[in-house]
Formats: structure tokens, C-alpha cells, sequence
């Protein structure tokens, strides 16, 4: 027995967040006696896992609007509700933690009705933590949501919703079976990937792993197939019967874009073909995110990836650093950009190194996104700062029950640094926020490259606007002066703008006292040695080599805000 039943991942627990969305089936017998079989999917909240929201919403009918009853809607709750009400849910609304002494359940739930539109006249109020109004939870699940329309006679229909890769069985197959029945021993057909496989293993989670004989319509369960390729293996995918396969397909979940990228390299170059093997399991786990090869002349080989998030690509690092065991380099994080050449083509750029020479470019276009800021009125003066600062056009400010909401146009560069860390500091935790991709805007970016002892480093170049380029080339020389060791000679660390410098910073060498054995005779003595080991500085600094510790690449990326 752990703290967190669902949370199975050590990421998870640490951080108290949820990542990865969760099954589990349930046996319950109402209060007239019958009984009834109940798959709970458990989804997280954050943005950058919206792709896994969207997965959970298309394997079921309805969905409950859990809310907290001290803190209220927030912008992530008005972004899921929105989603469950697209993909035609009915929802039930559950307002949590009443048992709290800060707790406004009436003022919350008129809160819910003014900003989500719902009914609340049959929301419940409820306490996880000490169990109160949960067996009220169990009969409105059964009284007041849909169930499942199945048929078993039919072909069968199933979706994939989710899949990973286990040492001892290989690829496992998450799925929920929409139409006819599956059976161990019976032959699936994939019909994106068109592959073919014998189910040999079949269950479900009760929350541990369940082996069963078959799914009916309306379960969610797993197989294993002794699936050996990744590829056949694609999210949203329909299973059908090898023999009798169905004809349509089911409506898959929309696979979202990556917004934020960056490279990862190993440490050690020997282990390429680990995080390649690791990337590919992992991706199994997770569709949102993906991956392609790129060298770098400083770092060696690695992958390109893509991410819906900062947070969701540090869960990713993590992952791999803990789950595969590889050491990894992270470059700087950034956003795509499109660039209108001279010459009338147009390019995506993911990588600010690849970026061509300004006399090739017409104008570049960056991505805004639309964000929702739920915050205190309290904290709004501090957060409209923060918006302006950050490029920020406002669209919408509305207050409901002592909270603003704020609709703004940000620039995403802006935002996937440090927005959020911002936000929450500003507003003392407060402040909720959420965001959609909205359009591509022309904008004066550049490229800012630091030079370390002269040497291009190609993990720490990223785009900026114009505008915030020098601040932000001051900030990371700041911080690279505090990260990177000391050396036996002069350190000069330099943001630059193609040939121009906007910002230097110096790490003073190591000195060691020469004069420590001269006791005696003249001062010219003392001076030989001291003009000696500066020649010997000088010429250490033309020909000696920077380590740059790994950790001092992601460290530096903070840009000296925490």
C-alpha cells in the first residue's frame, strides 16, 4: 500500500502531480442490489499531459468535474470541461476536500455554474481524504451516467489507447473494446499499421494487473501479443478481428504538435544505441512526444525531440535518466519557428543552429499561444506586469468571486522558459494557467550564441526577440560565471548576435602562489616567476580545452530568474 494507490511512477509521488492516466475496474453493488461493473480512468491535469486527457475522454461516456472546494475553478479545469463537452460527456460535477476549514462550497459552485455553464443542482460534496459522500459518488456514476453501447455480436471494434514496453512481456496494449468481444488465442488485425498478431495474454487492472479470458463491450483492459516492433504499435489505432475485421474505423484522438524542443545527447558516446532503444520504448508510453537523429560538432550524436511542454519535457529526461539509465545532455529548449526566405521557400526551424544568415531571410514568424489565467485579485496588478513584460496582448478580463480571468496572446517563446514559475512565484502558488496554440505572427528574432574561451556552444544558443536579446544574453553569461568551474587560466563567456557582442562576463583563473619558496634575495627573483606563469596563463588560454559539466547546461537555462 502506497500514498498515492494510481501513482505508480516515482516522478509522480515526488512531485505530487499526475502523468500518466490510470485504470481501474470496479465491482459495485448499488443500493438496489444490482451490480455493476465500473472502468475508472484517472487522468492528469496538467497541460502538457492534455494528450493523455484526450485519450481517457475518447474511451469513455462521462466524465467527473472533480474541483477543489478552497481554491475553485481553475484554468485547467475550464480547459478539461471544454474538451469532455466536445467529445459529448455527461458530466458530473464533484466538489472535493469540504471537509477543509478554507472550504466555500456554495461560493465554488456558484463559481462553477457562472464560468462552466454547468448544471450544479446535482453536484455532490465530497471528502477523499476521510471518505465522506464517496458511496454518493459510486450511485451517481451508475444513476446519472451513460453506459456503454456495445454491441458483442458485432465485429469486433476496439481502441488503443495506451501502450508500453514491460522486460518480461514485451509490448502491452492498453484498449477499450467498443463493439464484438476478444478472446485469448484470437487473431487481431491493426488497421492504421496493418499488422497482425495472436492475443496470447488478456486482463485488466483491479488496479494491479488482473489475467481474464476475454473483454466485452465497454471494458478497458490489456494484451500482450508478443509484439516485437514499436512502430506497429500506434495510439488511437482500431483492432479488429483478423479473421472478420470491421470495415471502419473508430474516430481516433487528435495527436497534438509538439510545441518545444530540444536535443538530447549522451554523455558518453558509446551510449547512442541505449537512448535509441530508450526513446523507442518510451514512446510507447507516450505518443505526445517525438524524436529524429541530430549530431552536433560539441555534443556527438543524439535526437531532435519534440514536447507539448517544459514540464513534459523534464518528465521525459527524467524518465530516462531513472526508468532506461542513461546520462543525458539537455540543450536549450525552444519553440518552432517558420522562416520565409528570400528566394520564396518557406522552413521550419526547431533548431536555433540551423537557423540560415540573415540576407537568406525575408522575415520570420514565431507561434502565440492563447492563455487563460485564473488568479486572486489580490495578486492581478503583479501578473498583468508579468503579461507585459512577456509581450503580452490582453483579450479578455472578467471577475468572478474575488478571482480575475485573464485571456491573453503570448508569445510562446516566452511563456515555455519560465512564465509559469513566474506566475506561481508572483501569486504564491494562487494562480492557475493554461494555454492553446492560437496563430504564426512576423516578430524580430535573432539568434544569440555564447561563445565560452571563444568556442561556439551549440546546446546554449537559442532565438530571442530583439527586444529581451541582450537582457537575456546578460542573464545566462551571469549564470554560466557562477556554473562552470574555475580553471587554471581566464574564462571569457560571450553572448553574441552574428559578429556583435551584447554581453561578457570573465571566470578568474586559479592561481597558484609560485613565490611560496622564495625566502629570500631580490624582488626581481619573485618577479621572474610571476611573469612566467603569466605567459604560461596565456598561453594555456590559447591552446587549453573548457569541461563543461552537464549539469551546467541545464542549470544555466533558468536564465537566473528562480
Amino acid at each position: 500500500m502506497k500514498q498515492q494507490m494510481l501513482d505508480s511512477m516515482d516522478i509522480e509521488r515526488e512531485r505530487g502531480i499526475t502523468i500518466k492516466a490510470q485504470t481501474v475496474r470496479l465491482q459495485y453493488t448499488a443500493r438496489d442490489g444490482s451490480v455493476y461493473q465500473l472502468n475508472l480512468v484517472d487522468t492528469p491535469g496538467h497541460v502538457d499531459f492534455s494528450y493523455e486527457v484526450s485519450r481517457s475522454l475518447a474511451a469513455c461516456e462521462g466524465s467527473l468535474l472533480v474541483v477543489d472546494a478552497s481554491q475553485g475553478v481553475e484554468a485547467q479545469t475550464l480547459a478539461h470541461a471544454h474538451r469532455a463537452i466536445e467529445a459529448g460527456h455527461e458530466i458530473l460535477p464533484v466538489l472535493n476536500k469540504i471537509d477543509l476549514p478554507a472550504a466555500e462550497p456554495n461560493r465554488i459552485l456558484q463559481q462553477m455554474e457562472d464560468v462552466l455553464g454547468l448544471d450544479v443542482s446535482h453536484a455532490l460534496l465530497v471528502s477523499a481524504k476521510t471518505g465522506l459522500g464517496i458511496d454518493k459518488v459510486l450511485e451517481a456514476i451508475v444513476g446519472c451516467l451513460p453506459p456503454p453501447l456495445g454491441e458483442r455480436e458485432a465485429s469486433l471494434k476496439a481502441l488503443l489507447i495506451d501502450s508500453w514496453y514491460d522486460t518480461y512481456l514485451g509490448v502491452v496494449i492498453l484498449i477499450r473494446i467498443k463493439d464484438g468481444v476478444l478472446r485469448k488465442g484470437q487473431r487481431i488485425h491493426m488497421m492504421a499499421t496493418h499488422a497482425t498478431y495472436l492475443v496470447d495474454r488478456i486482463g485488466y487492472f483491479i488496479p494491479k494487473m488482473m489475467m481474464g479470458e476475454a473483454l466485452m463491450p465497454g471494458d478497458i483492459g490489456y494484451i500482450t501479443a508478443g509484439i516485437k516492433k514499436v512502430a506497429d504499435c500506434r495510439i488511437g489505432d482500431t483492432l479488429t478481428d483478423g479473421h472478420s475485421p470491421t470495415t471502419t474505423a473508430l474516430p481516433s484522438p487528435q495527436i497534438q504538435s509538439p510545441v518545444v524542443f530540444c536535443a538530447l545527447f549522451p554523455t558518453d558516446s558509446s551510449c547512442y544505441t541505449l537512448l535509441r532503444d530508450s526513446l523507442a520504448k518510451l514512446s510507447l508510453n507516450d505518443a505526445s512526444f517525438t524524436y529524429r537523429p541530430e549530431s552536433s560538432a560539441a555534443l556527438g550524436s543524439g535526437f531532435r525531440c519534440g514536447f507539448l511542454g517544459l514540464l513534459h519535457m523534464e518528465i521525459i529526461q527524467e524518465r530516462l535518466e531513472r526508468e532506461f539509465h542513461v546520462d543525458l545532455i539537455t540543450t536549450a529548449p525552444s519553440v518552432a519557428y517558420l522562416v520565409h526566405r528570400t528566394n520564396g521557400t518557406l522552413q521550419e526551424l526547431h533548431n536555433p543552429i540551423d537557423m540560415p544568415d540573415r540576407s537568406q531571410i525575408s522575415y520570420l514568424e514565431e507561434p502565440w499561444v492563447l492563455a487563460t489565467i485564473w488568479v486572486p485579485d489580490t495578486y492581478l496588478g503583479a501578473v498583468l506586469t508579468l503579461c507585459t513584460e512577456s509581450r503580452g496582448q490582453q483579450r479578455d478580463l472578467t471577475y468572478n468571486s474575488g478571482r480575475a480571468l485573464m485571456v491573453y496572446k503570448l508569445p510562446l517563446n516566452e511563456v515555455v522558459f519560465d512564465f509559469h514559475d513566474r506566475l506561481q512565484s508572483l501569486s504564491r502558488g494562487y494562480a492557475s494557467f493554461n494555454y492553446e496554440m492560437a496563430e504564426y505572427a512576423a516578430s524580430e528574432l535573432v539568434r544569440i550564441t555564447i561563445l565560452v574561451n571563444g568556442e561556439s556552444v551549440d546546446a546554449l544558443a537559442f532565438i530571442a526577440h530583439r527586444g529581451t536579446a541582450e537582457d537575456r544574453g546578460r542573464q545566462i553569461c551571469e549564470r554560466l560565471k557562477e556554473l562552470i568551474p574555475r580553471h587554471l587560466f581566464k574564462i571569457p563567456i560571450q553572448a553574441a548576435i552574428g559578429g556583435q557582442v551584447i554581453a561578457r562576463q570573465t571566470i578568474p583563473a586559479l592561481r597558484k602562489d609560485v613565490t611560496a619558496k622564495c625566502y629570500g634575495g631580490d624582488i626581481t627573483r619573485k618577479r621572474k616567476l610571476l611573469n612566467k606563469q603569466r605567459e604560461g596563463k596565456k598561453k594555456m588560454q590559447q591552446f587549453g580545452k573548457v569541461r563543461i559539466p552537464q549539469s551546467v547546461f541545464i542549470k544555466a537555462l533558468r536564465l537566473g530568474r528562480d
